[in-house]
């Protein structure tokens, strides 16, 4: 009897749940919608077709290692809503969770879905449906790795780690530099090598270039607990008047007083905090490249990041990631002597080789150990949709 009680107070918050939506744990995954068009969709041509909208999760694979979970999503329909409706099952022998048909008012013509769940561990497939007045009818189902268990099974299956890199030493109207293409070549040979990356290199682009390469990783699908590194080396430029740090493109100009040839910080912290990935770690060997927070650019301080261990790696790799590093704060920093490495570079391929230690996982934490006796001193924080607990691991293949 105390199990069947318990079974109904896990089902009653299901049952009386699903606003289709986005966990508030660890996501990622493709960005296809998931939808199933139903025949009567498509017998009239008056039928207007609902829409649902995922808010949280947004993503069509989720994890979290939390049990307790938030839905939220919206349901439109332009000639009025007739039904929604929710199923949820578990997908390992699609036993029924629970349902809920919604109370649609006259002339109802969207609904807001938002929930607050208790789900059993293991992986649920959530489902809503629905119906507009002329028939048409929409299908949008999101699948949810629950509990810390399931999560950590899901660590060595089908995992990858991915990094962009972005090299610039000749500049069209800038002074060349020596060392930002080696640099980002040989980080993306012990990237590959060491940690098992699948590594793209993109030597002297112009700004199109950057936020078009950028566009194709935005437009990848990713599981949730991928991983992408951003690296950026060449020259970058601060400007007072604006407040705002750049990047500098191939194609910059040298006195460019409106900025428009330049790639700002803003823009970057959008356009990749778009990038559907959970885990995503950018680092910026650029002068001035500090100024990417915001707080910097105000001259504000550093935020300090907590110790990570193997046994957390399953727990860090379910929380949203948006970390960063730079090579300086609101200053210059050293391109290096030619033929060699710049010192920033230099100290992250030391850490790179060292895996991180007998356990081969090298965290955050254990890189910025190897930088911070670096001048100028390198920045680090977080931006975007980071979440608290969130760590960027780079795991040896021997792992």
């Amino acid at each position: 009897m105390k199990n069947l009680k318990r079974l109904k107070y896990v089902l009653f918050p299901i049952l009386v749940l699903f606003y289709s939506g986005c966990l508030l744990g660890q996501g990622v995954s493709t960005k296809t919608a998931a939808i199933k068009i139903e025949p009567s969709a498509i017998a009239g041509d008056k039928m207007v077709m609902p829409s649902i909208s995922w808010i949280n999760p947004n993503l069509e694979y989720t994890n979290s290692t939390e049990n307790k979970v938030v839905f939220k999503a919206k349901v439109k329909s332009s000639d009025g809503l007739q039904s929604v409706s929710m199923e949820a099952y578990a997908k390992k022998n699609n036993a029924k969770l629970g349902s809920k048909q919604y109370t649609i008012e006259p002339g109802q013509n969207e609904m807001n879905l938002e929930e607050e769940l208790f789900l059993p561990d293991g992986e649920i497939i959530f489902k809503v449906t629905a119906v507009s007045i002329s028939g048409g009818t929409i299908s949008s189902k999101r699948s949810i790795l629950v509990g810390m268990d399931a999560v950590k099974d899901a660590v060595a299956i089908d995992r990858k780690d991915y990094a962009l890199v972005f090299a610039t030493d000749k500049y069209d109207n800038w002074s060349d530099l020596v060392n930002p293409v080696n640099d980002g070549k040989t980080i993306a040979e012990q990237l590959k090598k060491l940690y098992g990356f699948q590594v793209e290199v993109v030597e002297n682009p112009t700004q199109n270039e950057v936020f078009e390469k950028i566009l194709e990783y935005n437009r990848k699908s990713y599981k949730p607990q991928d991983q992408l590194m951003i690296f950026f080396a060449g020259h970058g430029q601060f400007d007072e008047d604006f407040g705002e740090g750049y990047v500098v493109a191939k194609n910059s100009l040298a006195n460019d007083k409106s900025k428009t040839s330049y790639i700002s910080h803003a823009r970057l912290r959008s356009v990749i905090n778009n990038i559907p990935c959970e885990h995503i770690f950018l680092a910026m060997d650029v002068c001035f490249g500090g100024t990417f927070d915001p707080r910097i650019a105000a001259n504000r301080g550093l935020q300090s990041f907590e110790q990570d261990d193997k046994e957390m790696l399953a727990r860090k790799l379910s929380y949203k990631t948006r970390r960063y590093l730079t090579s300086g704060g609101k200053e210059y920093v050293s391109d290096g002597i030619p033929g060699e490495h710049s010192p920033f570079a230099r100290k992250v391929l030391e850490a790179l080789k060292d895996l991180g230690g007998s356990d081969r996982i090298l965290t955050l934490t254990e890189l910025y150990t190897y930088l911070e006796r670096l001048k100028p001193a390198p920045r680090s924080g977080t931006f975007g949709d980071n979440e608290a607990l969130s760590d960027f691991v780079f795991v040896g293949q021997e792992f």
